[in-house]
């Protein structure tokens, strides 16, 4: 009995602070957005008035927040798929190729993601330039005229760009390490049946790795929102004219308006639920059974 009591205590000793650090900075914040979101506050004032669901009520016909969260939803979709299946390729072809330089190879494209935002922001902005960028002294010398990147039209795939730039190295280096796991013996038994190197990538590298993709893809899905904020407030600070602002950004600047800190905290909630209800879809959608070998 003794031995049991100080065995539980220990156990309790080493959880305990992992339990508390994560309800004073984790739960109760999360439990005090959802509160906040009920009530009409400034960010200054402390005077709290309760007004129910008019918040949320507000943000269905709020066509800012609405385009917001479009921009958002697009710029997931597009990075994740561009990073993931770019990070694929290239992790196979540098995995089962034999190519002069992998190791070379794997540091290029690595080094984006250890850049902060700002820097690789700074990076493209500069790229993106109307008068002096690189993309357009490229199509002036074969007689183009300039194209604004950062505008209406072209600001979203721009960021998209970016995005996958700064991703693809980190995603890459992990589906390398999976695809080293595969046995070579599977490749050797399936070429000698006359598979190529594609069939062999759909067929035994991707349902093999496959754990580590659905990992992966709700792990990046889930910080895609978090990065769309940080390189929309870098590089085109939601405009021009919203195209390219993102709920997150939105809800920022919402706080400091008079009594927008309850309504900036709704937007926090439907984020929330957003994410969490994404990462459920993905999760489901790529169920799949695990292979042996």
């Amino acid at each position: 009995m003794k031995s049991n009591s100080r065995r539980t205590a220990f156990l309790f000793t080493c959880v305990a602070p992992a339990v508390i650090l994560f309800t004073i900075f984790m739960l109760v914040p999360t439990f005090n957005v959802f509160r906040l979101s009920l009530f009409q506050r400034s960010t200054f004032n402390p005077q709290e008035t309760f007004i129910g669901l008019k918040n949320f009520q507000m943000l269905m016909n709020d066509a800012t927040f609405i385009r917001s969260m479009q921009n958002m939803l697009l710029l997931i979709v597009m990075v994740t798929v561009f990073t993931m299946g770019t990070a694929l390729v290239f992790a196979g072809i540098l995995t089962r190729e034999k190519l002069r330089g992998q190791n070379f190879f794997r540091i290029v494209f690595y080094i984006p993601n250890i850049l902060s935002v700002v820097v690789i922001s700074g990076i493209f902005s500069a790229i993106y330039d109307v008068d002096r960028g690189l993309l357009n002294s490229i199509l002036s010398v074969f007689g183009s005229e300039g194209v604004l990147w950062k505008g209406e039209e072209h600001v979203i795939m721009s960021l998209v760009i970016a995005m996958v730039w700064q991703a693809i190295g980190y995603y890459m280096v992990m589906y390398m390490a999976s695809m080293a796991a595969v046995p070579v013996d599977l490749y050797e038994s399936s070429s000698l049946d006359g598979a190529t190197g594609v069939t062999q990538f759909f067929q035994i590298t991707l349902p093999l790795i496959w754990t580590n993709i659905r990992t992966t893809l709700t792990f990046f899905i889930i910080s895609t929102i978090n990065m769309a904020f940080l390189f929309v407030s870098a590089m085109t600070s939601g405009g021009p004219n919203n195209a390219s602002n993102v709920a997150l950004l939105y809800m920022y600047n919402q706080k400091n308006l008079g009594g927008g800190y309850g309504y900036a905290m709704a937007i926090g909630v439907v984020i929330f639920l957003f994410s969490f209800g994404l990462s459920a879809i993905v999760n489901k959608a790529t169920e799949r059974d695990v292979l042996e070998y």
